[in-house]
């Protein structure tokens, strides 16, 4: 008898350290993101430390505007273009919700206008978007009704809540690289 539960406390043990391995990893993910949503406004502002002016020189590099004429002014679009781009990965990894595969329009949206700001000259930007986002709304929009409808008769059909229905269709990778695979 002393042996199992020798064996039971030792398990018992082996799994509280692991649950405070994932506590203490959760944790430190946590405090990362909410730090980068909080410092938000501050990233926002950092283009008003670039000098007006074409040439943009630093010891780490040197920046040139080119078709934008101030490098200031090219900072701020490009820091309107990847803070809600970061903001918006932020919360299609973090979601709990059936529908989360819709933050995939904006973020592929603001991809768009990223690599055209980098392309194209100052009067072309943010032009031609429904082009590339066309054929992505036809993939996830029809997805997403068919996830909802299929919820939405399995509760008909059953007695689930709908939190059990949107667990029962949530799919869980373990790891950041399970979730990005997950959808390419």
């Amino acid at each position: 008898m002393d042996k199992l539960q020798h064996k039971l406390k030792r398990a018992k043990e082996s799994s509280s350290k692991t649950d405070k391995q994932k506590l203490s990893r959760s944790a430190i993910v946590g405090t990362i993101l909410g730090t980068i949503i909080a410092a938000s406004p501050l990233f926002y502002s950092l283009h008003e430390s670039v000098p007006t002016g074409k040439v943009w020189s630093t010891f780490l590099f040197t920046y040139e505007s080119g078709a934008w004429e101030d490098a200031q002014y090219a900072m701020w679009v490009y820091t309107g273009k990847f803070l809600p781009l970061i903001l918006l990965t932020i919360w299609f990894f973090t979601c709990k919700q059936w529908w989360y595969h819709a933050i995939l329009v904006p973020i592929i949206m603001y991809v768009f206008q990223i690599v055209t700001t980098f392309n194209a000259e100052a009067q072309r930007i943010d032009e031609g978007q429904i082009v590339v986002l066309l054929p992505i709304l036809v993939i996830i929009v029809p997805s997403i009704y068919l996830i909802r409808a299929k919820m939405f008769n399995k509760i008909n059909d059953s007695d689930k809540t709908l939190e059990e229905l949107e667990e029962e269709f949530m799919l869980k990778p373990k790891t950041l690289w399970g979730k990005i695979t997950q959808y390419f």
